[in-house]
């Protein structure tokens, strides 16, 4: 139930006055009380003395506290307003440099020792914590790559290497290493714990080592992303923050308790792990999730105990939030075993430091009549830098990102601009990488449109012969090929081909082979009967062309013209696979040649089908190859089937789509249109695959008798 309605809520936020702390609200709420308090004190002043009596310590003890907490919350709103300005807060450490260390030496000096002490000993711990999180790391690097390079060779993906260090490493056995490939997990872990890993904020998509929170539990998590191809493999290692790990970070140190730090309401957070929080208002502080070790037995009078709380930066691993402050560590030990671990390397000559801190002890005070000179001095130096900075700023907000910050010092604020510096630089470069990035993506666009329109538009069909193809590309750009040449008004060729590899290089070759293929059947290569004389010799086979132009066109002919011309212009490791098919509409017969590519299928109108397996190698790989070639009769309602491997090769846990289910669609469908046929053949293949990937371009090419 709001007791404010939303619009005067929204008044006195933009105003300031809206209370956001909780020492605020409680100042509200106690003054609340206390008006009530009074006025039930006036009312029975008359009527009952006693218990007006008693409403009136109520009365005093709630206006106290309500002055308390209104005090807190004046002092927070003039240090907010006095420190912001950095000529303030340097006025500031002036007057506690220069005024206060004189009265309060001794009693400032203990207080930075026990800090010291304390921070000394929150920094084993925490160093602690980070390096093993980089042996994690280090660890999930090494499966990552693993994997992938089994993933790369197409071999089983399982990491061998992780198997080995659970049978020898106990602490292997508490830690989780999952993987996925894609949308596809590999089996490195149980199927619970693979859910609960990947299920990452979008702020930990990439690589990361952090500490996370995760129902409730602290976790050291790492995770490696490596690019294969067009899918990302993804492998996370997590190990619980939990006692053993704890014991063996911080050995011989003392006690060490982890827990959760709880926020004020208004903040986000919960309480110590397994607590379930605290309720918004508590003040007490948030009990220990574990407690290690034990407090070292005290070593003579000044080896006090030294209790000092750290906080860790965590992840929540529900919502991608990092907390700054999510982790409370809270060590207990004393100054000898702090001091045996600090110059554990000196051995005896740690004896000698205590002589030195005496004589440091002794020219102190010298420093201090010093440190109003050296303030100045480094005021100038750090109002210097920050102007850089902020003058750095406006050049990149205006998008020059070529503006670089002169260092003529080596300090932190040097190792800042330099900082800059690089970043800058790496702006400016990534600009360009995008610029660059979006030109080859634009060329890509217009090789895809170019290749559009190799691929035949409008098929011219015969009297006896109706043809259709598609074509379907896994990338931008296709690797596979189709063609119809109409020779005569009864004549066509059919042409499918399939190069090797894919994306621009396979494209490329098509063009050639498209161009090729065309070249040669509209000139009239002719009819040869011995295919030996082709390519006999260097450039034998345009001559033989063109002194028989006019001729007739024999597919065979024009796979070993074509082989010749590959062999002679491409690499050694580029080839392709073609078939070549010649069909007279008088006789309904069909002459082809096949180098290389998946025979076509031959499916007769009462459902029986036959291979047309004649032919030879692949085209371009072998110098001075002939191509045999058949002749087969085609009847009314026969369809010739051709296809690419993209067709029958994709995979799921069923195996392979296969020849047979090719075959046994286009069977069932025989009497529809060659398209509709198409789009069944193609809408199977797709339902196969899934939601994986197309691996291959998806040719066919698809005729029927008339």
């Amino acid at each position: 139930m709001r007791l404010v309605p939303p619009e005067i809520e929204s008044k006195l936020r933009q105003k300031g006055f809206w209370p956001e702390s909780w020492t605020a609200r409680a100042g509200l709420y106690v003054v609340a009380l206390d008006i009530i308090a009074f006025v039930l004190q006036l009312l029975a002043s008359h009527l009952r003395p006693k218990i007006a009596a008693s409403l009136g310590g109520w009365v005093t003890f709630l206006s106290a506290l309500a002055v308390v907490l209104f005090a807190i919350v004046g002092f927070r709103w003039l240090r907010s307003q006095i420190l912001w300005r950095l000529r303030n807060r340097l006025i500031v450490t002036y007057v506690f440099i220069g005024v206060i260390p004189v009265v309060l030496l001794t009693a400032m000096s203990l207080i930075t020792l026990y800090i010291l002490a304390g921070q000394f000993a929150s920094y084993v711990v925490a160093s602690g914590i980070a390096t093993h999180l980089r042996r994690m790391e280090t660890a999930n690097n090494a499966i990552a790559n693993e994997l992938a390079v089994k993933l790369e060779r197409h071999a089983e993906p399982n990491a061998e290497s992780l198997l080995g260090l659970r049978r020898s490493s106990p602490q292997w056995l508490k830690r989780q290493v999952c993987a996925r490939y894609g949308d596809r997990p590999l089996p490195t872990c149980s199927d619970k714990n693979r859910d609960r890993l990947f299920d990452a904020p979008k702020s930990l998509a990439g690589d990361f080592s952090e500490i996370v929170q995760d129902h409730g539990l602290f976790e050291l998590r790492t995770g490696t992303t490596i690019q294969l191809g067009t899918e990302k493999l993804r492998v996370i290692s997590s190990e619980p923050l939990d006692q053993s790990l704890m014991a063996r970070i911080a050995e011989s140190l003392g006690e060490e308790s982890l827990g959760e730090i709880t926020l004020g309401p208004g903040d986000s957070g919960a309480g110590p792990a397994g607590t379930g929080g605290a309720a918004p208002g508590d003040s007490h502080p948030p009990a220990p999730a574990f407690t290690v070790g034990a407090l070292p037995p005290e070593n003579g009078f000044l080896d006090r105990e030294i209790s000092f709380p750290g906080a860790l930066s965590v992840v929540n691993w529900s919502t991608g939030e990092r907390e700054r402050a999510g982790v409370l560590v809270r060590v207990r030990t004393r100054p000898s075993v702090l001091y045996e671990q600090l110059f554990a390397a000196l051995g005896d000559f740690a004896r000698g430091l205590e002589f030195v801190l005496l004589s440091v002890a002794i020219v102190f005070a010298i420093i201090e009549l010093l440190a109003l000179w050296i303030g100045t001095r480094l005021t100038r130096s750090i109002t210097s830098a920050v102007a850089q900075l902020y003058e750095a700023t406006k050049h990149i907000n205006r998008g020059d990102f070529s503006h670089r910050i002169e260092v003529k010092s080596a300090d932190q604020l040097a190792t800042l601009a330099n900082s800059f510096n690089s970043m800058t630089a790496s702006i400016e470069k990534l600009v360009l990488e995008q610029k660059e990035k979006q030109r080859l993506e634009n060329e890509l666009v217009i090789a895809q449109e170019v290749q559009e329109q190799l691929f035949p538009k409008r098929i011219s069909q015969l009297e006896s012969l109706e043809a259709y193809g598609f074509c379907r590309p896994a990338r931008t750009v296709s690797g596979d090929y189709y063609d119809f040449l109409s020779l005569h008004s009864d004549k066509m060729i059919l042409a499918v081909g399939d190069v090797s590899g894919k994306g621009i290089s396979a494209a490329l070759l098509m063009a050639t082979i498209h161009s090729a293929v065309r070249a040669y059947s509209l000139e009239g290569v002719p009819l040869l009967r011995e295919p030996t004389a082709v390519g006999g010799g260097g450039g034998s086979d345009l001559m033989l062309a063109a002194e028989l132009k006019g001729t007739e066109t024999s597919p065979a002919a024009l796979l070993t013209l074509l082989n010749q011309q590959l062999f002679e212009s491409t690499p050694q490791a580029k080839y392709a696979t073609l078939f070549l098919g010649i069909y007279d509409g008088p006789t309904r017969r069909l002459t082809y040649s096949n180098g290389g590519h998946l025979p076509p299928i031959l499916i007769s109108d009462d459902g029986s089908s036959e291979l047309l397996s004649c032919g030879g190698t692949v085209v371009g790989m072998f110098d001075h190859v002939t191509f045999p070639e058949a002749t087969v009769q085609l009847r009314r309602g026969d369809i010739f089937l051709a296809y690419s491997d993209g067709v029958t090769e994709p995979e799921n846990d069923y195996g392979e789509f296969g020849e047979e289910r090719l075959i046994q669609i286009v069977r069932e469908n025989r009497h529809l249109p060659l398209e509709r046929i198409a789009e069944l053949v193609t809408a199977a293949v797709d339902d196969w695959i899934g939601d994986n990937e197309q691996p291959d371009d998806v040719t066919l090419v698809l005729a029927r008798a008339k």
